[in-house]
């Protein structure tokens, strides 16, 4: 048995080595083949004499090269770094706008979660604001990437993608839908839980985005995938990818989500969770829809300054989700000096000092579409905390509030809202919406 190793460029993925593989296995002398897209070689054992010629035909039906394919760490080329600056002005732009239109503090008239139209409504809303800036970095990321790698897809091709995506939410909505109905509060992830997931949702959509820029070429051997034996296993295809992607959103829920599951959990029934849910899946489909089928129109010329752009965007929702997730896991490994993105929802406001009345520290704050006011206050260690919350937008996502450290969580009513807790130690205790969006802290000191 003779053993060759020849190297092929273009490969991205494990279905592009077991395209690859396919092909190369179709020549007779050729018993195993062993290819790895990260390191851009196919291994190959074989009887009797192989010809060069055969290996390069098959390698190119498949549809890649033969060849060594050099990633340097930073690109060479000029053009890439002027297209990036350009990208950056058309991101700000694109974030003025969606800020002046107040798509950051959109929120929904009602939770008559009972009422399906209803459910449907909220999850139009959410497909545009919460579920958006959760999710929608992912998708949008995943979908350029894709349509960057596939430029001769047709559009219809490049948009399949995302209804696969949005087939497994729905689906997967739908069955979880059920699964808490069913068992009730059993089943809501806590809030660290929740906040370690959107860390690494930021940080998948951070990698998404490097690999838009275009900058940084050898983030293209990273790669994440099914093992390539489940995969042939299961005869999933690279366009199978979203619908797995797409049912793991569950497990990202946005505040309006949770609502939902909470609903779904005091209903004791799984046919109204899996109706709720798959209700208010399909309600954030539009949305989600509609920025990944942006990826699938974009061609010739501006397609490359679009990428880079939404490479941009990803990058920033990706360090928007990583603070966010930081806030709901209650860590204080580190004080972060400045929140970049306050100033999207409400920005951190004056000291406010408690009062003081039999003993108790009274902190009053008022909740509404645009965050918590106050936001910052100063308490006393070891004095019993007497936590008052006057919500004023009892369904928007800054209604539901979470305080980590002491393993609080709360849906806000209309009114009046009491929590209570004592403060043990010195320091930073922050608390947030329970997607860690909209924010504050209380600065414990003696």
């Amino acid at each position: 048995m003779k053993k060759i190793t020849v190297d092929i460029s273009g490969m991205h993925c494990r279905s592009c080595e077991i395209l690859v593989e396919g092909e190369l296995k179709k020549i007779s002398q050729i018993k195993s083949v062993l290819v790895n897209n990260r390191k851009g070689t196919a291994e190959i054992e074989y009887e009797g004499h192989l010809s060069p010629a055969e290996i390069e035909r098959a390698v190119c039906c498949a549809g890649y090269r033969l060849g060594k394919e050099e990633k340097p760490f930073f690109s060479r080329k000029s053009q890439d770094y002027k297209d990036l600056v350009l990208a950056i002005f058309i991101a700000i732009g694109v974030y003025l706008i969606i800020k002046s239109l107040g798509l950051f503090q959109i929120s929904t008239a009602s939770n008559n979660y009972s009422s399906l139209p209803v459910v449907f409504l909220i999850g139009l809303t959410a497909g545009i604001s919460t579920c958006m800036a959760l999710v929608g970095g992912l998708i949008l990321g995943a979908s350029a990437k894709y349509a960057e790698d596939h430029p001769s897809a047709s559009t219809l091709q490049k948009f399949q993608p995302h209804l696969i995506f949005n087939l497994g939410r729905i689906l997967s909505y739908t069955f979880f839908g059920a699964i808490v109905g069913l068992l009730g509060s059993f089943f809501q992830l806590s809030s660290s839980t929740v906040g370690l997931l959107v860390m690494m949702a930021g940080a998948a959509m951070l990698l998404l985005g490097a690999q838009l820029l275009e900058i940084f070429p050898i983030l293209h051997r990273i790669n994440f995938s099914l093992p390539k034996n489940l995969t042939q296993l299961l005869r999933i295809k690279e366009q199978s990818n979203p619908f797995i992607l797409g049912a793991a959103t569950f497990f990202l829920p946005c505040a309006f989500t949770q609502a939902m599951i909470l609903f779904a959990a005091a209903s004791g029934s799984a046919l109204i969770g899996a109706i709720t849910l798959g209700t208010f899946a399909v309600g954030t489909a539009p949305g989600l829809l509609g920025i990944g089928g942006l990826t699938c129109v974009i061609k010739g010329s501006i397609a490359k300054i679009f990428f880079k752009t939404t490479g941009i965007i990803v990058i920033l929702l990706g360090v928007f989700n990583i603070q966010n997730g930081y806030n709901l896991t209650g860590w204080d490994v580190m004080a972060i000096p400045k929140e970049i993105f306050a100033t999207a929802f409400l920005p951190s406001s004056p000291v406010a000092p408690p009062v003081q009345q039999n003993g108790i520290q009274i902190i009053n704050m008022t909740q509404d579409g645009s965050g918590y006011r106050p936001n910052n206050f100063t308490i006393k260690r070891g004095v019993p905390v007497r936590w008052v919350i006057n919500s004023l937008s009892p369904y928007t996502c800054a209604a539901s509030i979470v305080l980590p450290r002491f393993n609080i969580r709360k849906s806000l009513q209309t009114g009046e809202n009491v929590i209570e807790f004592t403060p043990t130690e010195n320091g930073r205790l922050p608390f947030s919406c329970s997607m860690g969006m909209f924010r504050g802290v209380f600065n414990v000191v003696d």
